[in-house]
């Protein structure tokens, strides 16, 4: 009997626990608020049957029209890759004086745009200025001394002294076995000149009609034993007073002048007495065709004078242009143009453009006036050199010819 209430009492505790959890659970389910509907603009579209993962993406926005000036044309039909490219703007035209004109037809390395640039400065009205002549002439003579020293001399280069190649590397040479070879004195004496023409070998000059203004100097330097006479006479004139002459043409024209000799000599009667300028100590090759033109000239008893171009001179001439920026070796031209520049108060260039494009009628140009021979590449950095004495021309220490000539051009 009592096993029996206590089972039941048990049942009925066990019941009213089930009935309080069961009353507990009910009462605290809140139920969800309605829905909130959306406004029409931003319901989303049931996807379309059959579209696997389409739901819960929601479309992108209406494009924001774009106002015409900033329309992108749709790219023409078969044009593949120009989507999404905006056309390039229309380019701006230059003013006429700016203009490059195109190169002619078969002008190989043309260089319209340099052309154009170097004589957009070569067109700027010059003036001589004085100031700017004497400060370069003076800074010249005191670096370089080519007024006292251009020239291997008896003076300068006493009996026992030695000579330094100045383009290779070798044992100096004793002076004793050649010193009477050597001029007995400066040939400059001291002297300056009022107007000097320098006169470069260039194409530019052919059809110049600068032989006359040419001329006209009262001292004419040329380089490297050009022709003067006959059809060139008019482009170039026959004036010289000095004249250089490389060892290389005397072993090209002239066998080195181990043969006939007579040939050299009548070629060499264009120049009358001028100054023969022979870089007899640049290499050790130049020596002994230098000391042979001297002694044939002697023999044919010429008027002209053959000098040796001193190498401490060149030494110290390469010196100053390489502090200015030309480390390759410097051409004839810019050596008698530096000369010039000391010895004379007026300075004139003809033939120098290192171009094969004339600079106004932009017709191809020979490489010389004479002949179209190719020089040797890379020797001399001859647009550097150009640019150089274009700066002097610009600042009124030299004038620099191109084109025609014409009596008021100086």
């Amino acid at each position: 009997m009592l096993s029996s209430l206590k089972m039941l009492f048990s049942l009925m505790i066990t019941l009213l626990f089930f009935g309080i959890l069961f009353t507990t659970l009910v009462s605290d389910v809140r139920p969800s608020p309605p829905p909130v509907p959306l406004p029409p603009a931003l319901k989303v579209p049931s996807p379309p049957k059959g579209c696997k993962g389409c739901s819960d993406v929601r479309p992108s926005p209406p494009p924001v029209p774009l106002p015409p000036a900033l329309k992108v044309p749709s790219p023409p039909k078969g044009c593949k890759g120009c989507s999404d490219v905006r056309p390039s703007p229309p380019p701006v035209p230059l003013p006429p004086a700016l203009k490059v004109p195109s190169p002619p037809k078969g002008c190989k390395g043309c260089r319209g745009s340099l052309i154009e640039k170097v004589m957009a400065r070569y067109f700027q009205t010059w003036k001589k200025e004085q100031e700017n002549s004497t400060k370069f002439r003076d800074l010249l003579r005191s670096t370089c001394h080519g007024f006292t020293k251009a020239v291997v001399s008896q003076d300068n280069t006493p009996v026992g002294a030695q000579i330094v190649y100045d383009g290779e590397k070798r044992k100096p040479l004793s002076v004793t076995a050649i010193f009477n070879t050597f001029a007995k004195r400066n040939p400059f004496s001291n002297k300056t000149w009022d107007t000097c023409s320098v006169v470069g070998n260039g194409g530019i000059l052919s059809n110049s009609t600068c032989g006359e203004m040419i001329d006209s100097a009262q001292f004419v330097i040329r380089c490297n034993l050009p022709p003067v006479e006959n059809s060139f006479l008019k482009d170039v004139g026959n004036k010289t007073n000095l004249v250089t002459a490389n060892p290389s043409i005397f072993l090209q024209k002239f066998r080195g002048l181990q043969e006939r000799r007579r040939p050299f000599m009548e070629s060499m009667r264009r120049y009358n007495d001028s100054l023969m300028l022979l870089p007899a100590f640049s290499y050790s090759t130049n020596t002994a065709v230098s000391l042979r033109a001297l002694y044939t000239i002697e023999d044919f008893e010429s008027p002209i004078r053959p000098v040796f171009l001193n190498p401490e001179y060149l030494q110290n001439l390469h010196s100053f242009w390489r502090s200015k920026g030309l480390n390759k070796r410097l051409s004839s031209g810019l050596m008698v143009a530096s000369l010039a520049l000391e010895l004379c108060t007026n300075v004139h260039l003809y033939g120098f453009w290192p171009f094969d494009q004339h600079p106004l009628s932009h017709q191809p140009l020979n490489n010389h006036y004479y002949d179209n021979v190719p020089s040797k590449k890379n020797v001399h950095a001859m647009p550097a050199e150009f640019d150089h004495l274009l700066r002097l021309h610009e600042q009124g220490v030299l004038k620099i010819h191109l084109g025609e000539c014409r009596p008021s051009s100086r």
